[in-house]
């Protein structure tokens, strides 16, 4: 195996050679693409030390030209996104429409009531690992320990909590959701049945 500074000697060479090869054509490429500019220079030296901070893993790039192009028009593009002007939002850009319970929250946060009243209706044994594990922050595998349980079946009971309480409160709630599985809005209904527990 070869020494560190060995290793560190063939990186140098490899970039050394390709520059000596490529840098007459690089600089002609960033001079096309931003004039006689001091910006080509800089975005040039930028490119050189890329191509040593790669050491001797320059020596396994199969084609250094086409690699040295590469990191130029990401320099470029880089150099151009940072000169690109900012411009500040509007306060006249339209709005959402905000839900007057509690304007700028999204559906799934004015779900709170709905929980409450879901997990009153759960089974106990559901009730107790949503509100340990999902609510309270308890890990899965403490709760198997308090409860006596092995992790496995811990959280396969979590999982069929989670999917009860889904169905109970699609059910309670009219809880939609969107293609994503998100909650896209929820209509609360206080006669709406509740299904038989299992």
């Amino acid at each position: 195996m070869a020494a560190p500074d060995a290793l560190a000697q063939d990186g140098l060479s490899c970039v050394a050679s390709a520059w000596h090869a490529h840098e007459r054509e690089l600089r002609a490429y960033l001079r096309h693409h931003l004039g006689e500019s001091a910006p080509a220079e800089d975005l040039l030296q930028e490119v050189f030390l890329r191509a040593l901070r790669q050491g001797e893993a320059f020596c396994t790039i199969a084609q250094p030209r086409a690699w040295l192009f590469q990191v130029a028009r990401h320099a470029m593009t880089d150099h151009w996104r940072a000169q690109r002007p900012q411009e500040p939002v509007s306060e006249a850009l339209p709005q959402e429409a905000a839900d007057p319970r509690a304007p700028g929250l999204a559906p799934v946060d004015h779900l709170g009531d709905c929980l409450l009243r879901v997990l009153g209706e759960l089974r106990p044994d559901d009730a107790a690992i949503v509100r340990a594990c999902d609510l309270q922050g308890q890990t899965v595998q403490a709760f198997a320990q308090a409860q006596g349980l092995s992790l496995p079946a811990a959280k396969s009971r979590l999982l069929r909590a989670r999917e009860r309480l889904r169905t109970q409160m699609v059910t309670a709630c009219q809880v939609r959701f969107d293609s994503d599985g998100s909650v896209c809005s929820h209509t609360p209904r206080a006669d709406a049945p509740a299904p038989a527990r299992n």
